[in-house]
Order: C-alpha cells, then structure tokens, then sequence
C-alpha cells in the first residue's frame, strides 16, 4: 500500500540524504548560540541552539539535508500519529541542542526511556529500528548533570491555573465551551477537588499528539472492584459536534460538587458504579471546528480528524460478518474478532485508542454523545440488507436496547415536547428512539463494534440540531439533559450481575454467560464477574466455561427493579475422561473466525495490532514495507533504519 503522496515526497528527501550512524557525540563546552531556525522545531521549548550538533553537524543547512533530520518529519505519518509531536520534539533535541547563556544543554535521559517504552511498539509495527540518534544513554543526560525535558512546552499550557474568583458557590459550573487547554484543566481540576472519588487519565493521543484525557470516578478510581458495573460516555467522536463535549464537561463537574454536598443519589451512584467520561475523542477535529466559531460552523467542518477521517466510520465492520455467522447453526456471533484485512487500510490513532480502551476495563454500558439532530439511536447502524439504506435491522437485546434508548429519551423535555422542531426529521412517533439502520445505514460504526466485539452495549444520542450551538445555549442543553444523563448511568444497574466459580471459590474468567432465546452471550471478567443486561421478565441464564459442565437457572426480573439482581454460578469440573472433555471443549469453544483460529476477544492476537500492523506481511528476512521507496529513488540508503 503506497504512502500518501507527501510522505513519497518526504521519503525521497530522506532516501537521498547520507546516514550518518557511527558520529560520536560532541561535548557540552561553551558555545555560541544562534536562533533556532529549523521548521520542524520551530515549537520547541527553547529558541536558540548551537553548531556543531551532538551529531557533529555544523550547519543549519547541513542538519536540514540530514537524514535524521527529514526522518522527524515522516514519522508523523509512518507511525499514523503514534508519538507525536513527542518523538519529534526529542529528536530535535540533538539535532539541535538547546543554548543557554554561551552553553549547551542535553536532554534528559529519563524523557527519552520513557519514550522509547511507549513508541518502541510503534517502530516495530513497520519494522523499522529505533532511531540510532535517540539512544537514549548516548546523546542524552541525568538530571544532575542538568539536563532539559525537551517535552516541557508540549503540556506547558495546560498546567497553568485560571484563576476563579473566590466568592463562588462550590458546585459552580461556568457554562461556556471550553479550549483543549481549558478542557484538560478543569477536569485535572475537578479530579483533584474530589481525589477520593476521582482521577484523569490518556488513553492515547490524537493524530496531532492530543491526550485523549478521560475523568474516572468511582469509590477507588483507577481500580476496578468485584461486581460494579463500569460505564463510559464518549463526547466530540465528531469535532464540529461539541454539545456532548461540553455536556460531560459539566457532567464531571456536576458529580464531583453533588459528591461533595452530600447528594444520597450522586452518592450512591458514585459508590456502586465505576463512571468514565472522555468529553472529547476528536480534539484536532474540534479545533478546526472552534476556528470558525460557533454559529458560522460549516455542517461538516472539523467533522473529520487530523487524518480526514470520519471516526464514527473507522472502527471495524463486524455487522456484516454477524449477518453471515448468524445463518450459521450453532456459530457464536458475539465477541466477534477484528478481520486481518481492516489493518490494512487507515486506522486512526483515536480509534485504535477507543479499542485498546474496551480490552483494560470491563464495560457494561456505554453512549456516544453527537448532534445534528434531537432522536436516540441503537444497534445495528448497518441494514442487514447490504443495498438498504434504510432497514429496521435489530440485534438480539432489541428489547434491551430501546430500555436503555427510552431511560434517556422518555426524561428529556425537549425529545417529548410535541412543539419542537425536529431538524427535518420528526422521531416523536417513535418516540424519540429509533434502530439506527432504520433511520440510515453505515458501517464501520462504534456501536456496533462495541456490542460485536466486548460485551458493551452502545447507544448513540443525538443532542440537538445545531452543532456547535452559541454559547448562550448552553446552559439550557444542560439542563435538559442532566436527568437523561445521570438516569442513563443508572440503568447499567439493570438486570443480572454476579461471579462464575469453581467448586474451590476460584473466578472462572472468560466464561459464557448465555440467555436462552438471545443469542448473544457475554464472558466473564478475569475476577470472574459479570454483568448481563437484561430487561423485565422470566430468563434461563446458563453459565459454562472450557473444561467444567454447564450450570442453568431461572431468574425472573421485576417490572420496577433497578438494581441488578445477584446471580452467582458455581461450576463443576467435567469428567477425567479425556473423550468427555474434548466434547465439551469443542462444543463451548468460539468457532474460529480467522486463518489463525483465534475467535474471542481474549483469544485473539495477543494484543490490538499497532498502527500498520499486518499491512503487507513479507517473508521472514525480507525488506519492510517502506524500504522499497529508499531504493528506487536513490543509492544512499539510511540502513540505521532497518533492523536486520
């Protein structure tokens, strides 16, 4: 697969320039600074440098023809966005060192081995060797020898405090949108204020080196305790629609002052559930959008990421393979595993984030904020009529989605107001709620993917027809949607919980948990518990697992109950029969989906491939992908690259 055409042209540049490995470092005397006028550190931390380069290069021009050099520049899209801006900003750091008062300063070991730990995988995803001029023992200082972090300017921004007046009330939320630096600092904010039930964490970066920064709260964050339910809410999948951005804004905000006061209903739903909210998953998106402003967005303005890639379209079409395992008796058409052929197109950093996300925590529930329109959506987004546009196409939970719909829908005002515009399209009839590929059909969705491939149930939430309304508007979307919010939190509590175990009391993980008349099943965790979102009525629930005999039982769930029923499972060992083992394990084990015959989500390669994973596979010993466009444009072959 060809690299787009200005990564031919950056990898010719760096073809014909002459590698240079075996320089010995230059030492740190006095030196004479000059501005540092090289594009592509153009946002570093400092602003002069010094000649020669730890790399003995003497010139300006002569760093810039430098093959290590244009490298910096490529990474960017050799890696699809992996470590960037970090690996550029460091590699500049000894390509032009920084200067200060006549002396020469290096850049700190410790930035550089954290680096190498977190983007290693990526190099070897395309088979290409770690950079040799980033070694970090080499070209690099302890902090007592006084050394720089070369990534100090990369979150500079983001850890200055606005300064809040004092007389403000404790649950102050100012209703206005918020930059990526404000964003991240009222949440880093909000976590802080409520340490005991909050915390912030990345779970990976934009295209353009973004944190995807998401706020946990729970009653030990950061930790996942036996049977509770773990809930996500994802905002800005699409950057021009910014309502849902701003309404888990406020959201966090919201929990932590209601925690703090003292609120029995925040409260407990804090302590029995483990929430996280990541407001904004296209923040480079946003940006093109917030360029504009609000009220002149464009329709599709800033709808796309850095990559110009719709998000909402990136994720892997597992509805087509359910329509062709569902015809297939006896076939699992849950946890359906990624197909080999989706690595080798584009996937961006952001969706590979949100997959890499779902494999750290079990999550039970979750809901994609967008806008556009005022109408909730459910699984299948893709018809089960490939050629139909528009097909009520339902997943085997149809009953349990339109609960989960309905708890959001049926609490907001304006979704039930017979007087409100519907943006062309009037859902009142349905009550507001609709089967995606009912309204329109796509693939690649992340609903879908969610319920496919984990035990996820996804809803999506249209919240209103303008995109990226004015800012005095917002105030009123948030109180119309705080109760549809926190209401659809709650129902994560609905239908059955407990944990699988053997006759010892040891956790059986990656055990069945099925209902007989859906056939959908959801595994257990590796503590052994689970969750099954079910709703009201009579269910036979049978649990089963490689290697023991399966356990059924009845359970009956109330009209009005909202708090998951315990159910546990004690689960005999079969037989030392060899012949009765194997039986068992053939009939209870996934069907192999892949030329590798891994089918589950735990059984499948090892890990979510890295970016360009699988893209072309090639022989053992030969040349990687990317090594083919070195030799055809020019004999000076940087062969520090290769690592073989």
């Amino acid at each position: 697969m060809p690299p787009p055409p200005p990564l031919l042209a950056a990898l010719a540049l760096l073809a014909a320039a002459a590698a240079r490995p075996g320089c010995e470092p230059a030492s740190d005397p006095a030196a004479a600074c000059v501005d540092l006028q090289l594009s592509s550190c153009a946002d570093a931390a400092y602003s002069q440098t010094a000649f020669p380069t730890l790399l003995e290069q003497r010139s300006r021009e002569a760093v810039e023809s430098s093959s290590e050099y244009i490298l910096l520049s490529v990474l960017h899209h050799l890696l699809e966005g992996q470590c960037n801006p970090d690996l550029r900003l460091l590699g500049c750091a000894v390509l032009a060192p920084r200067c200060e008062g006549g002396r020469v300063r290096r850049p700190c070991r410790h930035v550089c081995e954290g680096l190498r730990e977190a983007c290693q995988p990526a190099f070897d995803a395309i088979d290409m060797a770690w950079p040799y001029f980033l070694d970090c023992a080499r070209y690099f200082a302890r902090e007592e020898e006084g050394c720089h972090d070369p990534l100090e300017k990369l979150r500079g921004d983001l850890e200055a405090e606005e300064a809040l007046p004092s007389d403000l009330p404790p649950n102050f939320i100012r209703f206005a949108h918020h930059s990526y630096a404000q964003m991240v600092r009222v949440l880093k904010r909000t976590a802080t204020r409520c340490a005991q039930v909050a915390k912030t964490y990345s779970i990976g970066r934009s295209f353009d080196g973004k944190d995807l920064l998401v706020i946990e709260f729970s009653g030990r964050p950061g930790q996942h305790e036996l049977m509770e339910p773990e809930v996500k809410l994802i905002g800005n999948i699409h950057g021009n629609e910014v309502a849902g951005r701003e309404m888990l804004i406020y959201l966090a905000q919201y929990l932590c002052s209601e925690y703090l006061l003292g609120n029995p209903r925040i409260q407990r739903l804090l302590n029995t559930t483990r929430i996280h909210l990541l407001p904004s998953m296209n923040p480079d998106g946003y940006e093109v959008a917030a360029a504009e402003g609000a009220g002149y967005n464009g329709w599709t303005s800033g709808r796309q990421n850095a990559q110009n890639l719709d998000l909402n379209r990136n994720f892997p079409d597992l509805t087509s393979e359910y329509y062709r395992l569902a015809s297939v008796r006896g076939a699992r058409s849950d946890h359906i595993p990624i197909p080999e052929h989706y690595w080798w197109g584009k996937v961006a950093p952001e969706t590979k984030a949100i997959m890499k996300w779902m494999r750290t925590a079990p999550f039970v529930l979750s809901a994609s904020l967008h806008g556009g329109d005022l109408v909730v959506s459910y699984p299948f987004d893709f018809s089960k009529h490939p050629l139909e546009e528009k097909m009520f196409s339902p997943t085997p939970d149809e009953k349990m989605f339109k609960l989960l719909a309905r708890a959001y829908a049926d609490v907001h005002p304006m979704m039930m107001d017979r007087s409100e515009d519907r943006c062309g399209g009037n859902f009142l009839k349905r009550g507001s709620i609709i089967n995606g590929a009912d309204w329109y059909s796509f693939t690649g969705g992340m609903s879908d993917f969610n319920y496919l491939h984990s035990n996820c149930f996804e809803i999506t939430v249209e919240l209103g027809c303008v995109k990226f309304p004015p800012e005095e508007a917002l105030y009123g979307l948030w109180q119309h949607n705080k109760e549809p919010l926190l209401s659809f939190l709650e129902m994560v509590h609905r239908g059955i919980k407990g944990v699988v175990m053997d006759k010892f009391g040891k956790p059986v993980k990656n055990a069945r948990i099925l209902v007989k008349g859906i056939r959908h099943d959801i595994t257990t965790a590796p503590d052994g518990d689970y969750w099954r979102l079910l709703p009201p009525g009579s269910h036979i629930v049978i649990a089963q697992a490689p290697g023991y005999s399966k356990v059924m039982k009845r359970v009956t769930i109330p009209l009005r109950m909202k708090r998951a029923g315990r159910v546990d499972f004690i689960l005999q060992p079969l037989g030392t029969g060899p012949k009765k083992f194997l039986r068992e394990l053939q009939r209870t084990a996934p069907a192999s989906r892949d030329p590798l015959g891994r089918g589950g989500l735990q059984d499948e390669a090892a890990e979510l491939e890295p970016p360009g994973a699988r893209r072309q596979p090639t022989a053992s010993g030969s040349k990687p992908w990317w090594w083919s466009y070195f030799t055809s444009l020019s004999p000076h072959r940087p062969r520090w690259l290769l690592k073989y």
